[in-house]
């Protein structure tokens, strides 16, 4: 399954905004910042479905997200854990649910893909796990944590990557009761990601930095 994208510019010689709209788009030919006429650059067709299979089933992993406000973040999450193989994700505190339209919207139909469960304590919920055998990886810069990017060689799945709050981090009881404290090195002036960009790096980085996904 595929759609079709048009690539237009503005016909304007003080505006030329160059652009990729969907072809049987209801604005129409028109330039969407100064309203003039456009002319057709180019076509594209994009494939709406994944046809990449891994050689061997992906480890098994699993989210923790802890009271994240942005429900924005939340989707992107939900995104970027169905594109790693994500299990489940274990929503907590006053993180949003799917129920939220703008989680779905960003999400782009991933808040269906991956399952997902609620509860009000992630402490508990992160106790509940590793006595099932979770080894629980906290994201989150601390006087211990090592970069997900070194040898991980206590790593054991299945795993439970823990995700905190966009402004006050991880809880530090469930830092507590991590088996490991994972960050991302930081260059430059800022000392932290936004979130979900946190956790895209840090999946990626067990998914395929650390061979635990091949094919």
């Amino acid at each position: 399954m595929s759609s079709s994208y048009e690539i237009r510019l503005c016909q304007n010689p003080s505006c030329g905004l160059r652009y990729p709209i969907k072809s049987d788009h209801e604005f129409g030919l028109r330039c969407p910042l100064c309203l003039s006429d456009t002319y057709l650059v180019t076509t594209r067709s994009l494939e709406v479905e994944n046809n990449y299979s891994p050689s061997k089933p992906p480890q098994k992993i699993e989210v923790l997200i802890d009271n994240i406000r942005s429900a924005w973040n939340v989707g992107a999450i939900f995104r970027t854990a169905d594109a790693m193989f994500v299990s489940r994700i274990h929503l907590c505190g006053i993180t949003t649910t799917p129920d939220n339209p703008t989680v779905n919207k960003t999400a782009l139909g991933a808040s269906s893909s991956v399952v997902w469960t609620y509860s009000r304590n992630a402490v508990e919920t992160a106790r509940q796990l590793k006595s099932e055998g979770f080894h629980l990886l906290a994201l989150e810069q601390t006087n211990q944590s090592v970069s997900v990017f070194s040898e991980l060689p206590e790593v054991k799945y299945p795993i439970l990557i823990i995700v905190g709050n966009e402004v006050t981090g991880v809880d530090p009881d469930l830092l507590s009761l991590s088996d490991q404290i994972i960050d991302i090195p930081m260059l430059g002036k800022k000392r932290s990601l936004n979130v979900e960009v946190a956790f895209g790096i840090a999946i990626s980085a067990l998914r395929y930095y650390h061979n635990q996904l091949s094919g």
